[in-house]
């Protein structure tokens, strides 16, 4: 359950920060609160997931999915430049989210 808590922060965190690009640096209020709301929402389930997610690991692929989904959202629908070098380095990213899952499987998270 803590890995879709995981995914389901790392796709608020796109919310938020598709929401701080529209707020206009804090001057557009509507943007501004979709914000805060999305933040407090990734942050929230990001904190739930690291009860039994790897600290490194829920942090790498939680920006992880940060990352590679924002910049979808700046090709798409803010005209952010495509490359074959940027699809090409997103991808090893998204690749290297799964590889952290995979090697994740059977992990147990050390408490002192």
């Amino acid at each position: 359950m803590a890995w879709i808590f995981l995914l389901v922060a790392g796709f608020f965190e796109i919310g938020f920060t598709t929401c701080l690009k529209l707020s206009d640096g804090f001057t557009k209020p509507a943007p501004s609160v979709g914000f805060v709301a999305f933040a407090a929402v990734s942050f929230g389930l990001l904190t739930v997931a690291m009860k039994s997610i790897p600290l490194g690991t829920a942090y790498a692929v939680w920006t992880g999915i940060g990352a590679a989904g924002t910049a979808v959202i700046g090709f798409a629908f803010f005209k952010d430049p495509i490359s074959f070098w940027r699809v090409f380095f997103i991808t090893v990213l998204v690749a290297s989210i799964v590889g952290l899952k995979l090697v994740s499987l059977g992990a147990q998270p050390q408490v002192s």
